[in-house]
């Protein structure tokens, strides 16, 4: 991700324009405003929509979708969706607009909370959905200045609502993609019990033989597939970090920097 500056432009809502960069994503083939301070996106969105088997023509539905990471670099890689994003905050929401308009893309963006979606939006379905939820449980990690980080970091909402309002969204066969930390695993596992199936669970781990930090989720509405546990996906060479020049694995490289799909183990 680099950061380019841009003349002053005008936008309704959201952020003042001083308070935003311009970055590049998928080695400049997605830009991105986003908020000097505050949250900022890394590598994980990045990953999340690489991990979608999404083809033209499907609906996606982000929970979450924050300013618009996520589903921008999904619409580079995959033209032709039809693409909706749910955020609670309305200065990213209006984020995840100018975005989208900044990259040429059509996203329908609306503002509310995942726990009380708008009636129409309760009525739709969709191919698939993802979501990158906060990876800690609200009051469980140190309080940041910014509010939007705050939440960001650690929201009201638990992990169970967000899996039974994805799962309601979804279409019969249809695929949730979820990005979170690997130690919140079993309540993931036991949120979707009931509701989605054919799980399948791809780590990821900073380097070899280190234990993973992340987890990438995938889940079926309807599916059947026993449970899968993937060896994990390294992201970076050698076994620490030796300076700070860039290492990731050349297999993540081609994700972060040329929107490659992230490949999913195969059956065996």
């Amino acid at each position: 991700m680099t950061e380019k500056a841009e003349p002053d432009s005008s936008f309704e809502g959201g952020f003042p324009q001083e308070a935003l960069s311009l970055n590049d994503f998928l080695g400049g083939r997605v830009q991105l405003w986003q908020p000097r301070e505050g949250y900022r996106a890394g590598v994980d969105p990045v990953l999340l929509a690489a991990a979608l088997p999404a083809r033209a023509g499907e609906r996606v539905l982000e929970l979450g979708c924050g300013g618009g990471q996520a589903l921008l670099c999904l619409a580079a890689r995959v033209p032709g969706l039809a693409i909706t994003g749910v955020e609670l905050q309305s200065d990213y929401a209006a984020l995840a607009r100018r975005n989208a308009a900044h990259n040429g893309q059509r996203v329908e963006v609306i503002e509310a909370d995942l726990a009380a979606l708008p009636a129409d939006l309760r009525q739709r379905h969709f191919d698939h959905v993802l979501a990158n939820p906060p990876y800690y449980r609200a009051g469980a990690h140190s309080p940041a200045e910014d509010a939007g980080r705050q939440i960001a970091l650690g929201g009201d909402t638990p992990l169970e609502a967000w899996i039974d309002t994805a799962a309601r969204r979804l279409t019969h066969k249809g695929y949730l993609h979820m990005i979170q930390r690997a130690d919140r695993l079993p309540e993931i596992l036991s949120a979707c019990m009931g509701r989605l199936g054919s799980l399948e669970v791809l780590p990821l781990a900073p380097r070899q033989n280190r234990p993973a930090e992340l987890i990438l989720l995938r889940a079926r509405k309807g599916g059947r597939a026993d449970f899968r546990l993937h060896a994990p996906l390294i992201l970076h060479e050698g076994a620490r970090h030796m300076s700070d020049a860039e290492s990731y694995r050349t297999e993540v490289r081609e994700i972060l920097r040329e929107g490659a799909p992230l490949n999913w183990p195969a059956a065996r």
